[in-house]
């Protein structure tokens, strides 16, 4: 029972997890003692039987091979592995199959990574979908997997024209925010520029330029904020200084020097 929960674990393969669904079933094969049969050095049936039951221990590890084989993969797949009469040759099939498929699929994610961009995406859909494109094209090529530091590039040059002033200024930082960090600014700076309805943010921007040691966002928040105030403030003074002096020198308005034609 606790191997074919195990099993119900794994997700099943497809034209698509190739790579993720091999390493998982290389790994539980490992584990229940039938990767021999399956890929190592066990692959051929003995043939004859021995005093030690050596044909029937290797046709039950095969069974329990094949049995997982089958039951971890879409019924589409299964066709192509109807009739192996081994489980190296399943797990063969697959290889030749999917490393066809692969080099395709390959193909066409590393072309819509090149040409992706940010357009009506907000940041966090825009950086959930690069990282899906980066992670699949990884588990595709496992010699050249994207790290964060080609990713953040990436993403910096597909973002919306509204967010460059802001990564030029971040990017004047010595010590630089990783992917994770970069994407909190910039969903910062997002929700900022919507709750100011599209506002210019060229004050917050020389604000980073000043401060190029590093980042804080608890004080980048606290000196938003403060500005804010600061600011209503300022203007609610110079309306109340007017009305009053206004209502204590009613002498100083000006009066009216035109000629009235009703008299």
């Amino acid at each position: 029972m606790g191997d074919l929960q195990v099993i119900g674990g794994i997700k099943k393969l497809n034209n698509q997890n190739y790579n993720t669904w091999s390493t998982c079933m290389m790994s539980y094969m490992q584990g229940q003692d039938l990767w021999e049969v399956v890929n190592g050095s066990e692959i051929t049936q003995p043939k004859v039987e021995d005093a030690n039951g050596i044909l029937r221990k290797w046709k039950i590890k095969a069974g329990k091979a094949m049995f997982a084989l089958k039951t971890t993969i879409e019924e589409d797949v299964l066709e192509h592995i109807r009739d192996a009469k081994t489980p190296y040759e399943a797990w063969n099939t697959f290889t030749k199959l999917f490393s066809k498929k692969n080099d395709t699929r390959l193909q066409l994610l590393e072309s819509e990574l090149f040409s992706v961009a940010q357009r009506d995406l907000t940041i966090a859909q825009y950086f959930h979908k690069v990282k899906t494109l980066c992670r699949e094209i990884s588990e595709l090529d496992l010699e050249a997997p994207i790290g964060e530091t080609r990713m953040k590039r990436i993403i910096i040059h597909g973002l919306r024209p509204e967010f460059r002033g802001f990564v030029a200024a971040i990017q004047g930082w010595q010590n630089q925010p990783s992917l994770v960090e970069f994407e909190n600014l910039l969903a910062g700076q997002e929700a900022l520029a919507k709750q100011m309805g599209g506002v210019s943010l060229k004050g917050e921007e020389e604000a980073l330029y000043a401060h190029k040691g590093g980042w804080n966002s608890q004080q980048h928040t606290v000196r938003r904020t403060k500005k804010n105030e600061d600011k209503a403030k300022c203007s609610q003074g110079e309306r109340s200084a007017r009305v009053e002096g206004d209502s204590k020198n009613p002498g100083t308005r000006k009066k009216f020097e035109g000629k009235c034609y009703n008299c």
